[in-house]
């Protein structure tokens, strides 16, 4: 899971680029619209809008946005009505990507999503395809100076986490997405530095790359999906050494 801890890095830094382009903005927006659509506005008896607020929040979108959007997904305001949609496929060396849009033109996209698989050795699936191979978890990342590990194995499990990694120097603790909001709090509360928290999709098997030619298909696929306007994340199997990876990102 090296691999998948390093990329997780990367696309924080990408994503603070993307901040400055008006991207990410956008991206986030969304994501609380539909939140909010689909649970309700009040972010207390709605924790995947708790969680797109708090990501939004992360990134410095302006208060009166995420309002807006709130009240654009509650119906309050009149604006354009995104839906979500996986799409699933295969990308180069057989490794399984799962991608989550945001989309008002379900037609639109899929297509543009086919073009992006074909024309970087990879293929569009059916649904249901790849994504037996992934399950979905919530992931806290912990860093910190001098971090006591059994004393955050400690607090995580006491929260109704389920497992601790330590992932290339930095620690994780996964959860079931219903607790996702009760471990983060607990391990803030005892004094833990959460770097990200997420609700994702993590692979229970990993396709292992150690070839830079290939590597470098992989993340070149990756980054032009998550480039697309309507995606909001892009998982994949794959397990490529560190500095490979680093190498084939350019950071």
């Amino acid at each position: 899971m090296s691999g998948h801890s390093k990329w997780a890095n990367i696309k924080y830094r990408k994503a603070t680029q993307d901040a400055k382009r008006g991207k990410l903005f956008q991206k986030l927006v969304r994501a609380i619209i539909v939140a909010a659509r689909e649970g309700g506005g009040d972010p207390s008896m709605n924790i995947r809008l708790k969680t797109a607020i708090e990501r939004a929040r992360e990134a410095n979108v302006p208060m009166d946005n995420i309002e807006r959007a709130i009240k654009r997904g509650t119906g309050e305001l009149e604006g354009v009505q995104y839906e979500e949609v996986f799409y699933e496929g295969y990308g180069p060396c057989g490794v399984a990507i799962l991608v989550e849009a945001l989309t008002d033109n379900r037609n639109k996209t899929a297509s543009e999503m086919r073009t992006l698989f074909s024309r970087n050795g990879g293929s569009l699936g059916e649904a249901g395809c790849v994504s037996w191979i992934f399950e979905r978890r919530g992931m806290i990342r912990i860093t910190g100076e001098g971090l006591d590990e059994d004393e955050l194995l400690s607090a995580a499990l006491e929260a109704g986490a389920d497992d601790v990694k330590n992932e290339d120097g930095e620690f994780v603790v996964y959860c079931d997405p219903a607790v996702f909001s009760k471990v983060k709090g607990a391990l803030e509360g005892h004094g833990f530095a959460v770097s990200g928290a997420e609700v994702g999709m993590v692979p229970k098997s990993t396709v292992s790359i150690s070839d830079k030619d290939d590597a470098h298909k992989v993340v070149r696929l990756l980054n032009l999906l998550e480039d697309h306007d309507d995606v909001q994340n892009v998982y994949a199997n794959f397990d490529i050494p560190d500095e490979i990876l680093e190498e084939v990102s350019g950071v």
